[in-house]
């Protein structure tokens, strides 16, 4: 075998190389984020001044495990919505959406690299903070095509690492539970992310049912609120986090719907008492209509009697003032007489 061939066989494939790039879905200038976001992340002076000085991918990881507390769009207390209606509140210039947070500024900081698929690959599985592998997540959420969403998180949905993504603490959750919670919502904190075609978005909460089928008995029993024992990997709510509800179960449905239909039973009475208590409250209705029908009737004889009471007084006054009348003119004749 000559040199020239063995340098060929040594030589990397094309396509793995290529392979190695990953595409950008959507918007390239705006990484699919919200005009405001944008525009206050492009404005910030920590972006400008501070980013601007990052020039590698390990640069911009360590300021994350830094910086990064949580993986809201805005820093807490920094925007004014009150009264304000709409994703971005009605308000005007670029400084008037509040305080973008240092995860979004960092989040378009590793958007300006154009990571590899290893780069991403390697933010998804660091073990040093649970905010780099969000924002893993949150950078494949927003660049990559929604087909392939399922195969990028399909490795950590059942991931137990706790994280909270909420400005000022307060909501702990799971990478896992996040990661569900980015295939089935739009809605993130006050902004959203790429809608997902409605087909794909079915065939996504096929799979994640499916996956939940299949892990349901490897995980334990936990009780839910009726003291009944469910698996967790049978919830329905893909994004639900520990201990949420399982899927839909007609056996169990059918045994609600009996204890209600006992608890009816037994708050109410059974048929027969149902049916005295409506014939006794018919009878009741109907007495009550015939009294006011009594009642009517007698107001309208009293009516009656009262008008024909004044039509004979009317006519006795009448009669009266004729008589008085006829009475004068016999006087005057016979005074004139």
């Amino acid at each position: 075998m000559s040199e020239v061939e063995e340098f060929n066989q040594q030589k990397p494939a094309k396509t793995g190389k290529q392979h190695n790039i990953l595409p950008i879905w959507g918007n390239e200038q705006t990484m699919n984020l919200n005009p405001l976001i944008l525009a206050n992340i492009q404005g910030s002076s920590y972006f400008k001044v501070h980013l601007f000085k990052l020039k590698t991918y390990h640069e911009v990881v360590d300021e994350i495990y830094y910086q990064v507390k949580h993986l809201e769009p805005w820093e807490r207390g920094s925007r004014k919505t009150a009264g304000q209606t709409g994703m971005c509140g009605g308000v005007r210039g670029v400084g008037a959406g509040g305080i973008v947070s240092t995860a979004f500024c960092l989040l378009y900081k590793l958007y300006t690299l154009r990571l590899t698929r290893k780069q991403v690959n390697g933010l998804l599985q660091h073990s040093d903070s649970p905010y780099i592998r969000a924002l893993g997540f949150m950078y494949i959420r927003y660049t990559q095509p929604p087909a392939d969403l399922f195969d990028w998180y399909a490795d950590y949905l059942d991931d137990e690492e706790e994280i909270d993504p909420r400005a000022g603490g307060g909501g702990t959750s799971t990478i896992g539970a996040l990661v569900r919670q980015m295939l089935i919502k739009l809605d993130w904190f006050s902004t959203l992310f790429p809608r997902i075609p409605v087909p794909i978005q079915k065939l996504i909460e096929q799979k994640l049912a499916e996956h939940n089928r299949n892990t349901a008995p490897a995980k334990p029993p936990v009780a839910n609120f009726r003291g009944q024992c469910s698996s967790n990997g049978g919830n329905s709510g893909a994004g639900a986090g520990p201990g949420a509800a399982t899927n839909y179960n007609p056996t169990r449905v059918d045994a609600d719907r009996r204890e209600h239909d006992d608890r009816d039973r037994r708050d109410y009475g059974d048929n027969d008492r149902y049916t005295k208590d409506k014939t006794r409250r018919d009878d009741r209705d109907r007495e009550r209509d015939r009294d006011r029908d009594r009642e009517r009737g007698d107001r309208g004889d009293r009516d009656r009697e009262r008008r024909s009471r004044d039509r004979r007084d009317r006519h006795r006054d009448r009669s009266r003032s004729r008589d008085r009348q006829r009475h004068r003119s016999r006087s005057r004749d016979r005074r004139y007489r």
